[in-house]
């Protein structure tokens, strides 16, 4: 067994977590992932409400008794969403961790301090984490530019960010980005983090709530089907490459580019119709390089005792003989 700070610290078995993954974070993911001894987070957002939330909460409660979180991604938005509803609602439904995103969660802290509920955040850059941690955060959750989704504007891979990271801080630290398999998660523990986020290896899962063309996709494609989009609009972000997002690609190069010159290309609803209908060229869909550490679908149960399993095999065996 693989015991850890971030294992004692929210009572789960492996040292793994599925962070929150827009439309991808739901009950039937999450609960099966509390079941098989990581931690899971429902994405607060995804379910369209505060009151759809407590139901997506009870949903994931009859799945599983064991600890799962709320991802709480905080972003300026057209339209206002009501932050301080979400959070009641985590509270008054006694979830214990939450995992923060985006901007400054500070002014959510005390509230949840007060409640009990252990605070972790993601961050794309060791500063941030630094100041995470002087605000009060349990833990940092550091992305590394392998990553799907955002990983900053600063491009420090994981190899790098992880060690500078835990050397700095004293809080614990889980290594997201680059991680599919037990040589990820051994790697992770050996540059001093505590434990490691997966997102794109829990996609291609039995239970990720998304169609099986997709997941057969992340199967099928290599370290190199990833495209940068945003990036001259400082706000990169690592998406499966496909027609959408070369030509997403293609209007960025050209230069001068704004964000409505992409708008309808990127448009939320094109992306969710990928995941529903599993036309993978039909919008952006977030994936990350570890689609070349991808050859199956297992089941959650599988993956975690798995890669449990085999990071126990190459402690005890590859770096125990190296040492020998």
């Amino acid at each position: 067994m693989l015991k850890t700070r971030f294992t004692e610290m929210f009572g789960v078995a492996t040292p793994i977590t599925c962070g929150g993954m827009t439309r991808v974070g739901k009950a039937e993911l999450i609960g099966a992932v509390a079941n098989a001894g990581a931690l899971g987070f429902l994405t607060a957002l995804t379910p369209g409400s505060p009151e759809k939330l407590m139901a997506e909460i009870k949903k994931t409660r009859e799945i599983t008794d064991k600890p799962f979180g709320i991802n709480l991604t905080i972003l300026p938005t057209i339209t206002p969403v009501p932050y301080d509803e979400y959070r009641q609602v985590i509270i008054e439904s006694g979830i214990k961790v939450v995992e923060t995103a985006g901007n400054n969660p500070a002014p959510h802290l005390p509230a949840f301090k007060a409640a009990g509920v252990k605070v972790i955040h993601k961050c794309v850059a060791a500063r941030h984490a630094l100041k995470a941690e002087s605000i009060g955060v349990d833990c940092v959750s550091i992305d590394g530019f392998e990553c799907a989704g955002h990983p900053g504007e600063d491009d420090i891979g994981g190899m790098v960010l992880f060690p500078i990271t835990a050397e700095r801080l004293k809080i614990p630290v889980i290594a997201s980005g680059g991680i599919a398999d037990a040589r990820g998660l051994v790697a992770a523990l050996a540059l001093g983090c505590d434990g490691v986020n997966m997102g794109t290896r829990f996609m291609a899962t039995k239970e990720a709530p998304i169609h099986q063309k997709v997941k057969e996709a992340l199967v099928a494609n290599d370290e190199r089907a990833t495209d940068l989009i945003f990036r001259t609009l400082h706000n990169t972000a690592r998406v499966a490459r496909n027609k959408v997002s070369q030509e997403v690609v293609a209007i960025e190069r050209r230069g001068n580019a704004t964000f409505d010159d992409v708008r309808d290309l990127v448009a939320g609803t094109r992306g969710a119709k990928v995941y529903d209908a599993g036309d993978t060229d039909f919008g952006i869909w977030s994936a990350g390089q570890t689609q070349g550490l991808i050859h199956d679908i297992p089941s959650c149960e599988e993956l975690v005792a798995r890669i449990a399993s085999e990071a126990e095999k190459i402690i005890r065996g590859r770096l125990n003989a190296v040492l020998a």
